[in-house]
């Protein structure tokens, strides 16, 4: 969307204002169906920096998530411009990649469909 959905954007501050991560959400984006859990931008970075200092060879990229920490923008008006989804995974066919999910930015402006919801396939 070269405009970003009003409601979508309401959704994000929503998230991030009450420090949730409880809200589920699906997402195409190129082409490609993203599903998960939003989380608000600051546990996102935290939660990728953890991870990354937790390996040898990744561990000097976690500053990038860690020291780049952005301000609370709670009463300043600051719209969001990014969805930061955790436990999301891109949907192929049955498929979710990965399968236990992963982090996932996502800019709000790129969205061409969404809906309130995690999807997951099964065989059955």
């Amino acid at each position: 969307m070269s405009n970003p959905d009003e409601m979508l954007v309401a959704l994000s501050a929503a998230v991030e204002n009450e420090r949730s991560n409880q809200m589920s959400l699906t997402v195409v984006v190129g082409g490609a169906v993203i599903t998960g859990r939003l989380a608000p931008e600051a546990v996102w970075r935290e939660r990728v920096a953890e991870v990354l200092k937790a390996s040898d060879r990744l561990g000097p990229f976690s500053d990038v998530f860690a020291g780049g920490r952005r301000p609370d923008r709670s009463g300043r008006g600051e719209e969001p411009t990014h969805l930061h989804f955790h436990l999301a995974r891109i949907l192929q066919g049955s498929l979710g990649i990965p399968e236990t999910g992963g982090m996932y930015r996502v800019a709000i402006k790129d969205v061409s469909a969404w809906t309130v919801g995690d999807f997951s396939y099964s065989d059955q």
